[in-house]
């Protein structure tokens, strides 16, 4: 059986972290629905920055739209906007089959509002309105300002993925963001069975920077590199299983609301000497989503082994955590350096992607 149908029966869905019109156009992305069973798909500047750039499908509309008096973010959209609602439409009846529990497709607000939650939400209902598709989720970084436009955005009935976490103080922050969302969509009687978020977990960035540290530490400190994103993710899935299967969560449920599913992003393997599926074969559990590579994506179909990887063994994670502490790794610490790296990475993506629709 094919490995990403295991995966799927095991109650994770698997998101393509890639879109294109060479996906789109060439049947690559309806072949990988159909075969594969892609539930998601995740965009951001840099994947759409590579897209354009590579220029096929691209080049023409690109060149009608410097002729027009646009900015450059508004040529982006109009060269984006038809690819996402594209994607969405691929994937409507997946998102009608589950009663709206997958079939979505991401698109992320630009990087320069991530410290504006005024900007932050105005772009996002914009976004909404434009792409018009039930099965959108809005891209919002997990910043404090982030998330103050997190709780707003669920608030009036418009569904998000939550990026960038990097630590489990921002997985904490972010659940608590859209529960106050769904508080607020519940007093405005709003359709909580309608609402929808994901909280996107990177994970092999926190392994290239604790690795680092672990290795100037050398010794005994050696024998924890590539495990600190595991562990992560791991203790975030026990706390979410806390969270939302508990009795706080339980009158929310009760009135239709679902879970914020932790989202595994980052799974390509950066480090040549750790496998190709280490951050995909051991965190496999239901009510999850991983997001893949176009690469990790078919070596999972390769040779991936597939099993319930997720929650099994709770206390290893927390004695391995308790390890790298004892080395000086403070993973929150660590969380807020990634999350602002990341952040001037994507604004370095976009700032390209602009240069690219400049007239």
């Amino acid at each position: 059986m094919n490995p990403l149908l295991q995966v799927r029966a095991l109650g994770q869905q698997v998101w393509l972290d890639n879109l294109s019109r060479s996906l789109l156009n060439d049947g690559h992305l309806a072949r990988f629905i159909a075969r594969d069973g892609i539930a998601g798909v995740t965009t951001n500047p840099a994947i759409f920055q590579k897209a354009i750039a590579d220029g096929r499908y691209y080049g023409d509309d690109l060149a009608r739209l410097k002729t027009q008096a646009l900015t450059a973010e508004a040529r982006y959209e109009r060269l984006a906007i038809p690819d996402v609602r594209r994607a969405c439409d691929l994937l409507r009846p997946l998102h009608e089959r589950s009663c709206g529990e997958a079939g979505y497709v991401s698109l992320e607000v630009s990087p320069a509002l991530a410290h504006d939650a005024e900007g932050t939400v105005a772009a996002g209902k914009r976004l909404h309105g434009e792409v018009e598709r039930a099965n959108l989720l809005v891209k919002v970084p997990a910043t404090p300002a982030g998330l103050v436009a997190v709780e707003h955005l669920i608030g009036d009935g418009i569904n998000v993925n939550v990026t960038l976490l990097f630590s489990l103080a921002h997985v904490d922050a972010v659940a608590n963001a859209y529960l106050r969302g769904l508080e607020r969509l519940r007093a405005a009687g709003g359709d909580l069975g309608r609402a929808m978020s994901v909280a996107s977990l990177f994970l092999s960035r926190v392994d290239t920077l604790v690795d680092a540290r672990l290795e100037a530490l050398g010794g005994d400190a050696l024998a924890l590199r590539g495990q600190a994103a595991l562990t992560l993710a791991r203790l975030a899935y026990q706390a979410y299983r806390a969270r939302f299967h508990g009795p706080a969560f339980a009158p929310l449920r009760a009135a239709g609301a679902r879970p914020q599913y932790m989202l595994w992003a980052s799974t390509g393997t950066k480090n040549p000497a750790y496998g190709d599926l280490i951050y995909v074969e051991p965190l496999i559990g239901s009510e999850t989503v991983t997001t893949l590579p176009d690469t990790t994506l078919a070596a999972l179909r390769d040779h991936g082994r597939v099993a319930d990887t997720l929650g099994h063994e709770p206390e290893t994670a927390r004695a391995l955590l308790d390890r790298l502490a004892a080395q000086g790794i403070d993973l929150d610490e660590t969380g807020e350096i990634l999350q602002a790296d990341g952040l001037a990475q994507f604004e370095r993506a976009f700032t390209s992607l602009l240069e690219l629709t400049a007239a």
